[in-house]
């Protein structure tokens, strides 16, 4: 499977905003491997402003050591946010 920094690394010479066509073509001409490719050809065609937007999209995950078990229990934590603290002072 692709890697986030894979893909930034085969795109780190991209001008951006660029089409999907641009994201594929740039990641081709650098010798990305067969799953980068193949992640980057499922994008949706959009216009991506910078390189972790097209990762996003691909579905590759930033922090992949991070397991679904982590991820639930992070998203039931009750956060707190900084106009809520200042109200109880």
């Amino acid at each position: 499977m692709a890697s986030y920094s894979d893909v930034l690394h085969y795109l780190s010479s991209l001008d951006y905003p660029a089409e999907k066509d641009d994201v594929v073509r740039e990641a081709e001409r650098a010798g990305a491997p067969p799953e980068v490719l193949k992640a980057l050809r499922a994008l949706p065609p959009v216009d991506y402003a910078n390189g972790n937007e097209v990762a996003r999209s691909a579905g590759i995950d930033a922090a992949p050591e991070v397991d679904a078990f982590q991820r639930a229990a992070q998203a039931r934590e009750r956060h707190q946010r900084v106009s809520q603290h200042l109200r109880r002072i």
